[in-house]
């Protein structure tokens, strides 16, 4: 990574966090689609949004990675956003703050609709093959 200045490092923070802030929302967007493809058994559908999902899930892991490498950069190994947020004047905290609370929001959003979705799938596959297959023990506790 080429030697910022902290003000460019700054600015590439924040424009990363508001960066996620959009592909989050759009990832949200999709895995709400992805459970209704889910419980309307469109397959098609599930694939070409986890085709869609990928890149941004990618791209957003990226940003994560040179988030972490700016604030190591500027605040030690050890450093953490919460200590980065500490160290920006208070106008700057304040923008920063707002945007990365809005970022752990949207992302607490997107990993229970993930949860929710594998857990769908997951109880339809074990349905299918039960369908498919039969049950094992048809007189065993459940």
């Amino acid at each position: 990574m080429a030697t910022l200045t902290r003000q460019q490092a700054n600015t590439l923070l924040l424009e990363g966090v508001q960066r996620d802030l959009g592909e989050a929302t759009t990832i949200h967007t999709l895995l709400e689609k992805q459970f209704e493809a889910a419980v309307r058994h469109r397959s098609a559908e599930l694939t070409a949004l986890a085709d869609g999902l990928a890149p941004l899930l990618e791209s957003m892991e990226a940003r994560r990675q040179q988030r972490l490498q700016l604030v190591r950069a500027l605040l030690g190994p050890d450093a953490t956003m919460a200590h980065y947020s500490a160290s920006l004047d208070t106008a700057a905290r304040a923008t920063f703050d707002a945007a990365w609370t809005e970022l752990e929001t949207i992302v607490r959003a997107c990993k229970e609709a993930t949860t929710r979705n594998s857990q769908l799938l997951a109880e339809q596959y074990s349905v299918m093959q039960r369908v498919l297959h039969g049950e094992d023990e048809v007189y065993a506790p459940r």
